[in-house]
């Protein structure tokens, strides 16, 4: 029975070895293959430094031509014109039928060679007499040539360059538009031709109130008023301010010649009985 006895032994330590070698085999193999992979990576040669890339030649960019300059614009024909001629005397004397413009000085039995100027034609004083063949209108107030070389048309240029202008003067100017919105006239007390005075209330009376009512008119063209609204004043007195201020009458007011519509204030001044 002895002889059948096997003696036993521990074989980690071999166990040990062996685990060891297969991990250093198997790292040297995974860095084996990893090499191998890097390598043919960077070893395969895609061309990225091949001629396909290089410049071969250099092409100059197109040569843009400068725009033309614009031609000038011809001058238009009115502004090459001349300044129209205008009647020149030595000295302005008014015509028969026009009031002297002062009393002479002395009375001279000499005959004054300067004839007359025409009260329908614009007339400059100057170094010599002479009377252009139709001469601007005598409200014409633009530039004039004296020379006696500019056009003959009441308007700049309008006779064009052989200076032979139309027979008919120019219209007068038109007159002025009066103003849209009424003017500011002030205290209109004194400027009315009739301003009625107002009634005393019972009811202001009999607190015994007063003091001064301030009433703001509009008034037309024809001098009556067109509107009246108390400012300031009394309550109790207002009233009769107003009524008063309606029935006042005014003088038409004049602008440029036009009738124009006038916005000022009325005042009326109530004492407490």
């Amino acid at each position: 029975m002895l002889d059948q006895l096997v003696e036993s032994k521990s074989h980690s330590g071999e166990n040990s070895k062996r685990s060891s070698l297969l991990l250093t085999t198997f790292v040297i193999m995974s860095a084996v293959l990893v090499s191998s992979w890097l390598y043919s990576l960077f070893a395969k040669d895609f061309d990225m430094g091949a001629g396909g890339l290089d410049v071969t030649t250099l092409v100059a960019p197109p040569v843009v031509d400068e725009a033309p300059k614009p031609e000038p614009e011809p001058e238009p024909e009115q502004a090459r014109q001349k300044d129209p001629n205008v009647d020149i005397r030595k000295e302005i004397i008014a015509t028969m039928s026009e009031p002297p413009p002062k009393i002479p000085d002395k009375v001279s039995t000499v005959k004054n060679t300067v004839p007359p100027r025409d009260p329908n034609k614009f007339t400059v004083k100057g170094d010599r007499n002479f009377s252009a063949a139709n001469a601007p209108s005598s409200s014409y107030r633009g530039p004039v040539n004296t020379t006696g070389t500019g056009s003959d048309a009441g308007d700049r240029g309008a006779g064009g360059g052989s200076d032979r202008g139309s027979s008919t003067p120019p219209p007068p100017p038109p007159p002025p538009k009066p103003p849209s919105k009424p003017i500011s006239g002030g205290v209109l007390n004194g400027k009315a031709r009739s301003l009625p005075k107002p009634a005393y209330p019972p009811a202001a009376r009999a607190i015994r109130a007063g003091g001064a009512v301030q009433v703001q008119v509009v008034i037309d063209k024809s001098g009556n008023v067109k509107s009246a609204s108390a400012v300031s004043g009394h309550p109790l007195l207002r009233p009769a301010a107003v009524a008063a201020a309606r029935q006042a009458k005014f003088s038409p007011t004049m602008l440029s010649g036009q009738p124009v519509e006038v916005q000022g204030v009325i005042t009326y001044n109530f004492v407490a009985p």
